[in-house]
């Protein structure tokens, strides 16, 4: 699953020069937790803020909401996420970053992404991630060995499908799967060189 696939739709933005109590009143309207705050120009960032900002930062200190602008308690520029990031992907820039949600963008905002979508809405619970690599590993190689027979295993599209196969391999290694004692593109070759020592 991909970012898209469970990002909230609902998602409101704000101007920077709003005061904080003019964000609080449409947070409670649209039932959000966070709000995107436009960028200024074509060439500005986006900013976010969130729930956490206000509580901590305005009503924890004492300050007045009506004298508080959003510009001064907003992250800016905010991490932002490509619409086709796989899940746990997502969930990893969240744990190395420290945030809870990122605003989903590709041109124009799409949605809003959060911790909270990717353990309600996903299925890395039910496949896990090594299960999704174990079968897009075989796959692969089919198809690499499929190539190399027809295309011939020093054809540039043979080397691009073998590296694809090291590639998933890795990651699924990365992932818990046991390291193989000869990869599978030697394995290939060595049957193609036994093959041709049997018709020789």
């Amino acid at each position: 699953m991909k970012a898209k696939d469970i990002m909230t739709l609902n998602v409101a933005t704000v101007r920077s020069s709003a005061t904080v109590a003019e964000a609080v009143k449409l947070m409670r309207l649209k039932q959000l937790r966070s709000l995107i705050v436009e960028p200024r120009t074509s060439d500005d960032a986006y900013g976010i803020v969130t729930e956490t900002d206000i509580g901590s930062k305005v009503i924890g200190l004492g300050k007045d909401p009506k004298e508080v602008h959003i510009y001064e308690i907003m992250s800016k520029p905010c991490i932002v996420v490509n619409p086709d990031l796989e899940v746990e992907y997502v969930a990893r820039l969240f744990a190395s970053t420290g945030i809870w949600r990122a605003p989903v963008i590709q041109g124009e905002i799409q949605g809003v992404v959060s911790i909270t979508d990717i353990i309600t809405k996903s299925n890395i619970f039910e496949k896990p991630k090594l299960t999704h690599l174990l079968a897009e590993l075989e796959k692969a190689i089919l198809k690499a060995r499929s190539t190399a027979t027809s295309k011939g295993i020093e054809s540039k599209e043979a080397i691009e499908a073998w590296d694809l196969v090291d590639e998933i391999q890795a990651e699924a290694c990365f992932h818990g799967a046991p390291k193989p004692e000869i990869s599978a593109r030697n394995k290939f070759q060595q049957e193609k060189e036994r093959e041709l020592v049997k018709t020789n």
